[in-house]
């Protein structure tokens, strides 16, 4: 399915009205929710996002409520209080029960998250995962995501092309080193199969071989850090990578955020020229991009995610009609494209004048 022009205009910047709304744990955009399948009711779906501070989460949410009157969905907008958050995202979809909601649309904040799921769509509620698929395979009826691990392998490919054959010593900032989230192994796992590096458990982070070779030479990976998907984090992970091994000269990051962050530890330390890629492609992120404070990022929809999430909920309340998988996969694809204005033979990608006709946030 394409990013149709419909979609890209709810993508506009944020009003003070929507601002008001998204705010911290959970904002109810109507009172009234129905799961009947007999009539033109609205259909309750709770979107329930990590945190309402990411762009990107942010992005998902305001677009959500912009077109949830269009679909006829009565929409809960629900967050943790920050990435991680398992608690008041366990909350949010206790709550979804109890208001006879006929689905949830969830990016995960972690195991407890997805205890929860399953007690939901044992009370009946349909769950879709977006973004963020779940460890288990039977945590949710489907998810529809960006192909993470192509989106980290778009990167890894670049990456390693950059490099024109010099040794690689790579930094790894993920999102969490002290849980499994399986949006951060795709991301990492893909990124070090696009730089060529044999990942041995490619659902696992941190396994692979210290030292070797990539596509083009040798390479050392020299630390795998948390920045929590955030600035600050992607500052002090960097800080600690360098203190680890001064050479760094490609940092892989989960999100843009993080690889700002990066950047300014990096330019703190005197290194201007690492590399420096990233995941998300916000018009923030693209920006940086075309700034060249990131080299490439892998640009995914998110707008897109949440409005075809409640479609499909819409759907099956109304008709029956349950969502398919995309061809070859176990989940639904919402696409992903590498945003550079370096671009690589054989490596598809876009500029940042298009990516920035398609960026979000």
């Amino acid at each position: 399915m394409k990013f149709n022009r419909r979609l890209r205009t709810l993508s506009v910047g944020l009003t003070a009205a929507s601002l008001a709304i998204l705010t911290a744990c959970s904002t109810t955009t109507s009172t009234s929710s129905s799961s009947s399948s007999s009539s033109n009711a609205p259909v309750g779906v709770a979107l329930i996002t990590k945190d309402s501070t990411n762009p990107f989460f942010v992005t998902m949410q305001k677009g959500a409520k912009e077109a949830a009157p269009g679909l006829g969905v009565s929409l809960t907008i629900a967050s943790g209080s920050k990435d991680g958050d398992e608690d008041g995202q366990v909350k949010a979809i206790e709550q979804a029960v109890a208001r006879g909601d006929k689905g949830i649309l969830i990016l995960s904040n972690g195991p407890s998250v997805e205890t929860a799921i399953k007690k939901a769509r044992a009370a009946g509620l349909y769950a879709i995962a977006l973004d963020t698929p779940p460890t288990g395979k039977d945590v949710v009826d489907i998810t529809f995501a960006t192909d993470n691990r192509e989106a980290g392998r778009l990167i890894g490919k670049w990456a390693a092309a950059q490099l024109n054959g010099k040794p690689a010593d790579i930094a790894q900032l993920v999102a969490f080193t002290d849980k499994v989230i399986s949006v951060d192994y795709l991301r990492d796992q893909g990124f070090l199969e696009g730089m060529g590096i044999n990942t041995a458990d490619a659902n696992k982070n941190g396994d692979e071989a210290k030292t070797g070779n990539y596509s083009g030479g040798t390479y050392n990976l020299a630390c795998l850090e948390p920045g929590g998907g955030a600035e600050d984090g992607g500052r002090t992970g960097m800080e600690t990578c360098l203190q680890k091994d001064p050479k760094i000269n490609v940092v892989y990051t989960i999100n843009e955020p993080t690889a700002v962050g990066a950047r300014a530890a990096l330019k703190a330390a005197g290194i201007t020229e690492a590399v420096v890629v990233s995941v998300d492609g916000g018009c923030a992120g693209v920006k940086n991009v075309k700034d060249g404070l990131i080299g490439a990022t892998s640009q995914q929809y998110p707008l897109k995610m949440a409005t075809l999430g409640m479609e499909a909920i819409v759907k099956l309340a109304r008709t029956g009609q349950k969502p398919t998988t995309s061809d070859g996969l176990d989940f639904f694809n919402t696409g992903v494209q590498l945003v550079t204005d370096k671009p690589v033979a054989g490596i598809p990608s876009i500029d940042t004048t298009k990516g920035l006709q398609l960026c979000w946030g």
